[in-house]
């Protein structure tokens, strides 16, 4: 399969980018002159540039288009007001994630969506195949890229490009740049303060140009999809094929936050109900390395008897904190703090069960 390009690929080859393929796409794994560990450091002290345009976009426009994605998607959309954004997700029938989205919440007339690459498709098609008369729903992934820039000196590149700031978490506002109109949203995957910008695909080159050099007077690197990982793994979120599959339920990866509950219907309702009151499945926790074995997706957990507590889901070295961290989902018997072996590469590894994140978020400071 050919993979799709960014509309920004000529820039990551000119950064010395190397490439792997994510969700269909070839995209900057990390950047020459520093890599990962660096990227990271630069997002958590400093301020980040990351190309996420492989993230899907969709519209669904129309006479009650509001209420139709809050009869589907679990998050309830009434607890927003037009121009804020909100974690949303998407379940089937049985209650497993077909993927974890947000919704911008234009007008009771118009929703956005940016769902996971892979999973784009699949999201439209369900919404067009439920949609009544007079809603209308609309693949545009290639019309859109998306640029993150993450990190406690985000506001100050975006203020000397004329960019607004003042806006509060998950909310966004209408924006130009290089003589486009763009969307500022203050989201992110990174736990450090932040915002993307939603851009017309036939701009995205001019626009990641302006940021680039608005950031230099900030230490702004250019970030690529090993660093959003490592960050996104010290703040316990949730990827879609680790930590949420259609194997794994928002119940079961902890996101019933980000579940309307009172809703009379959405996607998987039944299911998510029954699994969140009898509390039987396996739940989503952190793991902290007491030694220095760094875990790794697909190992297993056991307890000091050698039981088989669980597996891991996600699993690196932390640059922060400099030892192995996980995400794991285990047995709703297992307790915080308690501690569980994995066994690392033929080694039994010892790790705390914990709570993420591991690092201290910034997103929501003022």
């Amino acid at each position: 399969m050919d993979l799709l390009h960014s509309p920004l690929h000529d820039r990551h080859i000119a950064l010395g980018a190397k490439l792997a393929e994510f969700g269909g796409w070839d995209m900057p794994l990390e950047y020459a002159g520093g890599g990962v560990l660096a990227e990271h450091k630069a997002v958590r002290e400093a301020v980040g540039l990351f190309d996420v345009s492989h993230l899907g976009k969709a519209l669904v426009r129309g006479t009650g288009a509001a209420d139709f994605v809050n009869q589907c998607l679990t998050n309830d959309l009434g607890r927003i007001e037009t121009g804020k954004a909100q974690y949303t997700l998407c379940c089937d029938e049985d209650g497993g994630t077909v993927d974890d989205l947000i919704a911008y919440l234009r007008s009771d007339f118009e929703v956005f969506l940016i769902p996971n690459a892979a999973n784009t498709a699949a999201v439209v098609a369900r919404l067009q195949a439920a949609a009544p008369e007079g809603i209308e729903v609309t693949d545009q992934h290639r019309d859109y890229a998306v640029l993150a820039i993450q990190g406690p000196l985000s506001d100050e590149v975006l203020t000397s490009l004329d960019l607004p700031v003042d806006h509060e978490y998950m909310s966004f506002a209408d924006a130009t740049i290089a003589g486009q109109d763009i969307t500022v949203c203050r989201t992110g995957y990174t736990g450090e303060r932040g915002y993307e910008l939603v851009v017309p695909s036939a701009s995205a080159g001019e626009v990641w140009d302006a940021v680039m050099a608005a950031g230099e007077p900030y230490g702004i690197r250019a970030c690529g999809l090993g660093a959003r990982d490592t960050l996104r793994t010290e703040m316990g979120y949730p990827l879609h094929g680790h930590e949420l599959s259609p194997e794994i339920s928002p119940v079961m990866a902890r996101a019933g936050w980000a579940v309307g509950w009172n809703k009379p219907a959405f996607w998987g309702k039944d299911v998510l109900e029954r699994q969140r009151a009898e509390k039987t499945v396996r739940t989503l926790r952190g793991l902290l390395a007491q030694g220095r074995g760094i875990p790794r997706p697909g190992m297993k957990v056991q307890d000091e008897a050698g039981g088989e507590l669980g597996e891991i889901t996600s699993g690196t070295f932390s640059p922060t904190l400099r030892q192995g961290i996980a995400l794991a989902l285990l047995e709703p018997s297992v307790a915080d703090g308690a501690t569980v072996i994995v066994d690392v590469r033929g080694r039994s590894e010892a790790f705390t069960v914990t709570k993420p994140p591991f690092v201290q978020p910034s997103t929501k400071e003022a």
